[in-house]
C-alpha cells in the first residue's frame, strides 16, 4: 500500500512538471521532494529523507533560492501549502515565497509573502491565493509600509492564478551553514479568500486613504474614532471603569508582592532563587515579577510625510496648534528618522492633544501611570519616553547600544558585537553609562540591556569574521597572536589548516575566507571573544552602575555556547520570544539564571491596520486569549522573572521609519484601549503573584 502511494505521488508530481495544471480532488501537487522532479537551486543543495535542503554557503549577498518552472492553473484553489523544515538548531530563518506569471490586469504579475521558521521546526505554511486590486498600479505608488491595504494575511498579489509559470522559495542570507528544507508544495481548496471593497477602487477614489486621526479610511471597525467627541467620551468611559474596578492592594510601592516571603532589603533591585523559582526582589525586599510594557511614549505613531502627502486626507495647515506635531518626536527612534532627513507627522501625540487638551503631556503621563496600576503592570521597559519613566513612579530599565569599532570582517547587514579588545571599548561604554546620572541615582531604575538582538552565528562564525577583518582590527591581532603561541611557526598552522600562508604577517593582512580546516580554531577564538565582551561589559557595570542589573542583550537567536558564557557575567538573560507559549522554554543544560522576556506580542487585522506584527491571530478575541496563554506559561516557568509586551501603543498605519506598521499596541493610534486584550491584561495583572506561586 505504501509503495503504491509513493508511485501515485511520483506520477502526479511528474505530471505537474510536464506543463500540468489539472486539479485532483481538493489538492494539486506542484512539488514533492520524495519524487523525481525538475527544479533549480541557486546556492548549495543537499537531498535526504524526502527533503531538498537549500544551504547558505557564504557571506555574499545573493540569497539561496529554490525555483520551479512550469504552467499551473490554480484558479480552483484558495491556498498554496508549503512544508518547510528548519535545519538550524538555534537560528530562526526568514523565508520568502514568490509566484510569478501573467498578471490579472498587467502583462506580468506576482504573489509575494514572508514567514519566520522557528529554529528546528517543521512548518506547514498556508499561503492564501490573494486577490489582486482592480488597478494594480496603486500598489506601485505605495511606499514606506511593511504591509499595505492590499496585503491579505501578509500576501500581496497581482498575479492571474490561471497563468502561474514560476515558483521561488528563498531565505534571507544570514549565516554560513543556514539550511532550509523543502518537503512539498501543493495547491489546496479551502475557505475562499474574500476581496475587500477597496480592491475595486480607482486611484482617484482610493487616495487619500488615511483620515485626520491616522486611521484607514476605507474600512470601519468597532472602536474606530469618528470625531474628537469620540475621544473625549472614550476617556471618561475609561476613567469610570477604573473607578469601578479597584487596583490590587497587595503591592509594594515598587509593584512587588507585599504578601510574599520577605527578602533582604538592599536598596536596589536584585535577583534570587526562592523555593525553586527565580524572582526579582524590589529595593524594599519584596518579591517582584516584572509585568512590563515596551515603548511607553505619546509618539508611537510618527510617520513619514515626504513624497506621500496624497496618503493623508487632513494634515494641519500653517498656524494651526497641530503644526507642532510635525516636530514632536519619539526620542528613542529620532536618530533613525533624522538619518533619512524627512518630514514627519506624529498622529498619536496629535490625537492625545485632542483628547486631553492643552496640558496633554502632563495629563497623558498621569493617565499612563493610572493605567499601569489599574492593569497590574509594574514595569516600563526600554525604548520609552524619558519624560515618563524618569518620574520614578514605576520601575524601569533602559537600553544602551555600544558605539565602539565593530568587527569589520562581519557582513555589514549583521548586527554583531563590537570588538571588546579595542582600547576604547570599556572607556566609551563607561561614558555612555555616566551620561545617565539621573538613572544611576534612582532606585526605580533596575538595570540595562547592553546592545540589542545581536547575531552570534554558529560557534565558529565570529572567529571566521575576525580572520576576514583588516590587519588593524584589535581582535584579529589577538587571534593571530594566539595562533602563533599555539602553532609556533606558520608551517605548522598551514599543515593543520591546509593553507599556504608565507608568514604570520600574511595571515594578519589576508581578508580571504579561511579554510574549513580552520573552523575549530575559529570556534575557540569565538568563545574567547564572547567571554571578553561580556566580562568587559560586566566590569564596567560594576564600576559605574553598582546595584543595577546587567540584563544582557535581548537574544532573538542564540547558540548554547553564548548562553553558557553570558551566564557567567549577566545578572539576567533576556530573550525576545514571539512564541505562542513559554511552557517548553528552558536554558541549556548546566545554565541556571533568571530570564526576562524583552519583547512579545500578538496582533490581528480586524481593527484597521495592515500588519498584525510578529505573531498573527485571527481577531481581537483570539489575540486576548493568546496573551492569557503566554502570560500563564511565563508565570509558571521557573526561569522567567518577567515579560514586556511590545508595545504600549500601535505603530503608525503608514509605517514608522523602516515601514513597520504593526497592530501591536495595548492602545490604538487614538489612545483608545483594545478592550478584549486589556480585559486579560487586567485579569492576569490582578492575580500576578498568585499565579506565580500557585496560590489561586
Amino acid at each position: 500500500m505504501k509503495k503504491m502511494k509513493k508511485i501515485i505521488t511520483a506520477i502526479l508530481s511528474l505530471l505537474m512538471f510536464s506543463a500540468c495544471s489539472t486539479g485532483v480532488k481538493d489538492r494539486l501537487y506542484i512539488f514533492d521532494a520524495g519524487a523525481d522532479s525538475t527544479f533549480t537551486v541557486i546556492g548549495h543543495q543537499e537531498t535526504g529523507d524526502g527533503i531538498i535542503w537549500i544551504t547558505d554557503t557564504s557571506d555574499v549577498h545573493t540569497p539561496p533560492v529554490f525555483q520551479l518552472m512550469g504552467h499551473w492553473d490554480l484558479s480552483g484553489y484558495s491556498h498554496i501549502k508549503v512544508v518547510l523544515v528548519s535545519g538550524n538548531a538555534t537560528e530562526n530563518i526568514n523565508a520568502t515565497f514568490r509566484m510569478e506569471g501573467s498578471g490579472a490586469k498587467t502583462e506580468e504579475g506576482s504573489l509575494n509573502t514572508k514567514i519566520s521558521v522557528r529554529a528546528g521546526d517543521t512548518l506547514e505554511w498556508l499561503i492564501p491565493i490573494a486577490p489582486s486590486p482592480e488597478q494594480p498600479e496603486i500598489l506601485g505608488s505605495l511606499k514606506g509600509l511593511r504591509a499595505t491595504p492590499f496585503s491579505i494575511d501578509g500576501v500581496t498579489s497581482t498575479i492571474d492564478p490561471t497563468q502561474v509559470t514560476k515558483i521561488l522559495i528563498s531565505f534571507d542570507k544570514w549565516l554560513k551553514g543556514t539550511k532550509l528544507g523543502l518537503r512539498e508544495v501543493l495547491a489546496v481548496q479551502g475557505k475562499a479568500v474574500p476581496t475587500p471593497s477597496w480592491f475595486a477602487l480607482s486611484q482617484r477614489d482610493f487616495f487619500p486613504f488615511i483620515d485626520q486621526y491616522g486611521q484607514f479610511i476605507h474600512k470601519d471597525w468597532p472602536g474606530k474614532t469618528k470625531s474628537d467627541e469620540d475621544l473625549r467620551a472614550d476617556l471618561q468611559k475609561e476613567l469610570d471603569e477604573m473607578a469601578s474596578i479597584p487596583a490590587s492592594d497587595d503591592r509594594s510601592r515598587y509593584g512587588g508582592w507585599l504578601k510574599g516571603k520577605k527578602q533582604e532589603a538592599t536598596g536596589n533591585f536584585q535577583v534570587q532563587k526562592v523555593d525553586g523559582k527565580w524572582w526579582m526582589v524590589d529595593p524594599d525586599g519584596h518579591l517582584f515579577w516584572s509585568n512590563g510594557v515596551v515603548r511607553v511614549t505619546p509618539s508611537s505613531a510618527v510617520t513619514i510625510i515626504d513624497d506621500r502627502e496624497n496618503y493623508f486626507s487632513s494634515l494641519p495647515e500653517a498656524g494651526s496648534p497641530y503644526t507642532a506635531f510635525y516636530t514632536t518626536r519619539d526620542e528613542f527612534l529620532y536618530t533613525y528618522y533624522r538619518s533619512w532627513g524627512v518630514k514627519t507627522f506624529d498622529f498619536s501625540a496629535a490625537n492625545i492633544r485632542k483628547k486631553y487638551g492643552e496640558g496633554w503631556r502632563t495629563a497623558y503621563r498621569n493617565m499612563t501611570f493610572k493605567r499601569l496600576k489599574h492593569w497590574g503592570m509594574n514595569t516600563i521597559s526600554a525604548g520609552s519616553a524619558k519624560e515618563i519613566y524618569r518620574e520614578d513612579r514605576v520601575p524601569y530599565c533602559d537600553r544602551i547600544e555600544l558605539k565602539t569599532a565593530r568587527i569589520d570582517g562581519a557582513p555589514d547587514r549583521l548586527n554583531v558585537i563590537r570588538d571588546p579588545f579595542h582600547l576604547d571599548f570599556s572607556k566609551q561604554f563607561a561614558e555612555q553609562l555616566r551620561d545617565r546620572k539621573e538613572e544611576l541615582a534612582s532606585t526605580w531604575c533596575y538595570g540595562y540591556f547592553v546592545d540589542n538582538k545581536l547575531v552570534w552565528g554558529a560557534d565558529h562564525d565570529l572567529g571566521r569574521w575576525v580572520l576576514k577583518s583588516s590587519a588593524d582590527q584589535p581582535a584579529k591581532k589577538v587571534f593571530v597572536s594566539d595562533l602563533q603561541h599555539k602553532y609556533g611557526v606558520i608551517t605548522a598552522l598551514n599543515v593543520a589548516w591546509k593553507s599556504t600562508y608565507d608568514s604570520w604577517e600574511e595571515l594578519l593582512t589576508s581578508r580571504a575566507e579561511p579554510s574549513e580546516a580552520s573552523l575549530n580554531d575559529c570556534a575557540d577564538f569565538s568563545a574567547s571573544l564572547i567571554d571578553q565582551y561580556f566580562k568587559s561589559v560586566a566590569e564596567v557595570m560594576q564600576q559605574v552602575a553598582p546595584g543595577k542589573l546587567y540584563l544582557g542583550c535581548r537574544y532573538v537567536t542564540v547558540n548554547a555556547r553564548v548562553l553558557e558564557i553570558a551566564a557567567r557575567y549577566c545578572d539576567v538573560l533576556t530573550f525576545d520570544l514571539f512564541w505562542d507559549s513559554l511552557s517548553d522554554f528552558k536554558l541549556p543544560q548546566g545554565v541556571d539564571k533568571p530570564v526576562l522576556i524583552g519583547e512579545f506580542h500578538f496582533g490581528a487585522l480586524d481593527r484597521g491596520l495592515f500588519h498584525p506584527g510578529l505573531n498573527q491571530k485571527g481577531n481581537q478575541d483570539e489575540r486576548a486569549l493568546a496573551y492569557e496563554k503566554y502570560m500563564y506559561s511565563a508565570l509558571l516557568n521557573p526561569f522567567v522573572v518577567g515579560t514586556a509586551w511590545h508595545q504600549f501603543s500601535d505603530q503608525a498605519t503608514t509605517g514608522r521609519f523602516d515601514g513597520e506598521n504593526f497592530q501591536d499596541g495595548l492602545t490604538d493610534v487614538c489612545d483608545r484601549v483594545y478592550p478584549e486584550t486589556i480585559a486579560k491584561v487586567r485579569e492576569i495583572g490582578s492575580k500576578l503573584y498568585q499565579i506565580r506561586t500557585g496560590h489561586l
